[in-house]
């Protein structure tokens, strides 16, 4: 089995809970304006230089994100790895990184880690040199790697920065990461901007293709671009229930051309037939609540409307999933792919316990159509805005 990494005095899992927890005071949005048009601030801006960020899709499947020099496709549904980090059962590591591969020969070729997910790093590292050993060079041209750092709160010295970088290269077994996708605890403490710049040099250096942001709200988005550091994409929680990203933070990567890359699309599972007329009110009676990405997204249901609201939800997908042929999650899915400023969007993979790669593929062949459109976004107006 492979060993589970920690960090500090805090175990992994806790890290990964706390980096993602979406209602906490780290959420990427922020209502500190005084000129707004539609709710959201526009007086700042106009001074705002727009970052020179296209995003072209060779086809359904794959799209560039460019910025400046900066170019990077990815597969628009990604791998995350996030529970490789402990919580949904033990990783087998020739297991897992034979899933991978798995994934990759579908098609599926984008894998998303961070520094504090366990193992992940050092399992797309053993993977990575699986493909150039046993896959054309055409695949591995294919295959991308997107990691976070999630420093602790302390000084962002270039030296600080520049180890912490070369453990994620040593660990990934690449000369540069495909994507730095950088995360801050502490908006009070302004040393995020030195790390970005830090990151900026690395970047230069040729140890970092493409710099990006996870969990950054509207706010601190604009101040990082006002100070010219080359941002691609903000990995942001957006799924039907949490539509928050689409107010204030689509505003500014409209303007900017920043995309962003979404996570907990699928809540968890919740967004699924299993979850479909499930009572979890009563001990066995339904499916259990028991691993973090259930628990974390059972409380974004609660502060959306509650479960019985939720189930309302679940069978308007079901409905839509029916008509074309496709599970509820793959519906769930492709409703955020097609909102404005959103490149890709993460869909959790259980290495080497359970895969759905045929589920993952459908949302490229599902075409939701006006009357699909309507009646989801009518279920949705039923729940809370999450962002008041």
């Amino acid at each position: 089995m492979f060993a589970i990494a920690t960090v500090g005095t805090l175990s992994s899992l806790k890290m990964t809970e706390l980096l993602q927890h979406s209602l906490s005071k780290f959420t990427y949005y922020s209502s500190n304006r005084t000129s707004t048009r539609r709710g959201i601030a526009t007086r700042e801006y106009k001074h705002l230089r727009p970052c020179r960020c296209v995003a072209t899709q060779e086809d359904n499947r794959r799209i560039v994100v460019s910025n400046g020099k900066d170019s990077l496709d990815i597969s628009r549904v990604v791998n995350g790895m996030w529970q490789t980090s402990g919580g949904w059962g033990r990783i087998d590591k020739d297991e897992a990184v034979d899933s991978m591969l798995k994934y990759t020969d579908a098609g599926l070729t984008t894998f998303d880690m961070a520094d504090i997910y366990g193992p992940a790093e050092d399992l797309y590292g053993i993977f990575i040199n699986r493909v150039r050993r046993e896959c054309p060079p055409e695949v591995l041209e294919k295959v991308r790697g997107l990691t976070k750092w999630v420093p602790p709160p302390v000084k962002m010295t270039s030296s600080f920065v520049r180890d912490n970088i070369n453990v994620s290269r040593k660990r990934m077994d690449v000369e540069s990461l495909d994507m730095l996708q950088f995360h801050w605890w502490d908006y009070s403490n302004s040393g995020y901007l030195d790390a970005l710049k830090h990151l900026t040099d690395l970047k230069g250096e040729g140890k970092i293709k493409t710099l990006a942001l996870t969990n950054f709200d509207t706010e601190r988005l604009q101040i990082i671009l006002e100070n010219e550091i080359p941002i691609v994409s903000n990995q942001v929680q957006h799924s039907l229930v949490d539509m928050r990203p689409q107010q204030r933070m689509v505003e500014l990567c409209q303007l900017t051309g920043v995309k962003l890359i979404t996570y907990g699309t699928v809540m968890g599972g919740l967004l699924s037939e299993k979850f479909l007329d499930a009572n979890i009110n009563i001990p066995f009676a339904g499916p259990a609540i028991n691993t973090p990405s259930l628990q974390k997204y059972k409380r974004m249901v609660d502060a959306w409307g509650g479960w019985n609201l939720f189930q309302g939800l679940l069978r308007t997908l079901k409905q839509v999933s029916l008509k074309h042929g496709v599970p509820i999650a793959t519906v769930a899915v492709k409703y955020i792919l097609d909102q404005p400023a959103v490149a890709g969007s993460m869909v959790g993979v259980r290495l080497g316990l359970s895969e759905h790669i045929q589920d993952c593929n459908a949302i490229f062949s599902l075409v939701l159509d006006e009357e699909d459109v309507n009646s989801i976004k009518t279920a949705l107006a039923k729940g809370k805005d999450l962002l008041k």
